[in-house]
């Protein structure tokens, strides 16, 4: 006659439940550590919203000159609203693709000449593609006073599109690539450009003041994500971990019935 105990369940082989202990475990940790990576990814960027918002309504401060070039960075002075007065050279604007809330079109990025002799471009604001050749030009024998946010270059291109200078067509705004193109000295090129402000003339293109200052956070999200991914798999071990001692309680139990019957 069939015994029952050898119909119910048999534990594993200890080899094999500590290879699966030894696994949860490591799966338990990575995904923790990529729970506290991302709630600290959440500090950094509320931190970066609260600096940003403080910068972009902050009095204007003059932009940074050549003495200042080395010593910032995005951390400290990007977003920071700038003033700077010189001319602008026209003959050597760049048309950048962008899409706004405007539509599509381009940015017109024009390097303005300062009177110490350096240069920044500046986006000077966005145009439809069909008005692209319609933007008004500053006179370029004036002085030009620009208030704007100093942001810094963005190389290469976009996600999707790679800038290509001989052909002319960019789609990001990289500033030593784009001074190189125009044939401006890269010694005197500032190491960063400015988003212009809103002109006072609200029909007046190209139309500034249209940088975008929103930034994604999902990081709480993918905080709870993986912690919860984590106590899931520290609750399957634990219960893989009960489950094979209750059944070594079983097998021994049922061998010592067997053996006094």
């Amino acid at each position: 006659m069939t015994n029952d105990t050898d119909c119910s369940p048999q534990p594993a082989r200890p080899a094999l439940v500590l290879v699966l202990l030894l696994l949860a475990s490591a799966l338990f940790a990575g995904l923790l550590a990529l729970g506290v990576w991302q709630v600290q990814r959440l500090q950094w960027k509320l931190a970066l919203m609260e600096r940003v918002e403080r910068r972009v309504h902050s009095a204007p401060v003059a932009a940074p000159g050549p003495a200042e070039w080395s010593a910032i960075n995005r951390e400290s002075n990007e977003y920071s609203r700038v003033q700077i007065t010189g001319r602008f050279d026209h003959s050597r604007a760049t048309l950048v693709r962008a899409s706004t809330e405007l539509g599509r079109g381009f940015w017109v990025v024009t390097p303005l000449q300062t009177s110490a002799g350096f240069w920044v471009l500046v986006n000077r604001g966005f145009i439809a593609e069909a008005d692209k050749m319609q933007a008004a030009r500053p006179d370029p024998v004036e002085m030009q006073v620009v208030t704007g946010l100093l942001r810094f270059s963005e190389p290469t291109g976009s996600f999707l599109q790679k800038n290509d200078a001989p052909a002319g067509h960019w789609y990001s705004r990289d500033v030593p690539a784009m001074a190189i193109s125009v044939k401006l000295e890269a010694a005197l090129v500032a190491p960063y450009f400015i988003d212009a402000v809103a002109s006072s003339d609200a029909q007046a293109w190209p139309r500034g003041g249209l940088t975008v200052l929103s930034f994604n956070n999902h990081h709480a999200v993918y905080a709870i994500t993986w912690f919860v991914l984590a106590i899931m798999v520290a609750a399957a071990a634990a219960y893989l971990f009960y489950s094979e001692r209750q059944l070594h309680a079983l097998s021994a139990s049922g061998k010592q019935a067997a053996v006094h019957a």
